[in-house]
């Protein structure tokens, strides 16, 4: 193990190479992110139901 002080210089430095999203880039992606968990829900909710509705349209069959 290295001196934990230079450890830290090490960190700080490689810190500073990492290239941050700007304000724009960040809100963009996130309401994409929000976009998609809607677009994903509606589609299992959609899946789920249909699903449901087949179970029950072929266990009412048998009565």
């Amino acid at each position: 193990m290295a001196n934990p002080f230079q450890f830290l210089q090490d960190v700080r430095t490689e810190a500073t190479k990492v290239t941050w999203p700007s304000r724009r880039e960040t809100l963009i992606t996130t309401l994409l992110v929000i976009l998609m968990v809607l677009v994903a829900s509606l589609f299992f909710v959609s899946v789920d139901q249909a699903l449901r509705l087949i179970v029950t349209f072929i266990l009412s069959l048998g009565h």
